[in-house]
């Protein structure tokens, strides 16, 4: 565990150091509550990853040619192509606003492959002028049957639960959400409550952004399992929302329809 976590952190370190520019000039303006069905990719709500790695854990460059909207279905891509310093290219999607407490919510096909991260998660951090928070969804394709939800506080993690998905996040979309408040976090999966967090020293208390993103390594084998290219990969998203408190839910299969 404390290597894991070592590692998680050197990887955390890295990305927070990777963020260009231009991904958080409008980082400072507050986010409200909305619902993203990808008809397309909103240059004003979404940023697009690209030209970048964020350090030698990571064997992908993300590339904005690997974000694509099929459908009315966003698709993150993973595939072998020369791109920057790697040999393979990756997607990710980030808000261009940060977002505080309420309701964050992910429609999710995962990808397959072991060696690769399909991630829902919200991050600030050092490149925004603050402390490192996080809150974390992610499927590590060595074992879709899981995953793992875990919160990071001032940099400081360790809060890694892994949760059994039902019949496998890479078969079909599963619905990941956590509701975020002062004194309470929790995670759920397909409307059902899989971890609560109560300890005030264990909850973000920093607005953060909202992210999706596919990325591989050759080097974090012990967490993600050993790389094992078999061809591109693909995480779908059909939907994303955030509920700010005390607002109406915005769809009906939003958890924040069933709140107290």
């Amino acid at each position: 565990m404390t290597q894991s976590i070592s590692r998680l952190l050197l990887v955390l370190s890295a990305f927070s150091a990777a963020i260009p520019a231009q991904a958080v000039a409008q980082g400072a303006k507050s986010g409200t509550s909305f619902v993203e069905n990808f008809d397309r990719i909103d240059s004003k709500t979404w940023y697009v990853s690209d030209g970048w790695d964020n350090g030698a854990h990571q064997n992908c460059t993300w590339s904005k040619d690997q974000a694509a909207v099929e459908n009315g279905v966003l698709e993150l891509t993973f595939e072998q192509r020369k791109a920057g310093k790697r040999d393979y290219a990756c997607g990710e999607i980030q808000t261009r606003k940060r977002f505080g407490y309420g309701t964050y919510e992910a429609r999710i096909r995962t990808a397959d492959g072991s060696g690769l991260n399909s991630a829902f998660f919200t991050y600030i951090g050092p490149t925004d002028k603050k402390p490192h928070d996080e809150i974390d969804f992610e499927v590590l394709g060595k074992d879709p049957g899981k995953v793992q939800v875990n919160q990071y506080i001032s940099a400081k993690g360790g809060n890694e639960k892994l949760v059994d998905i039902e019949g496998g996040a890479n078969a079909g979309f599963n619905n990941y959400a956590f509701v975020w408040e002062k004194d309470r976090l929790r995670y759920y999966l397909n409307g059902t409550l899989v971890q609560e967090v109560t300890d005030p020293a264990k909850i973000p208390v920093n607005d953060q952004k909202i992210f999706l993103s596919l990325w591989g390594t050759d080097t974090l084998s012990d967490w993600m399992g050993k790389f094992d290219y078999q061809g591109p990969a693909k995480m779908q998203i059909d939907r994303v929302a955030f509920t700010a408190p005390g607002e109406k839910c915005q769809f009906p299969e939003s958890i924040a329809c069933s709140l107290d």
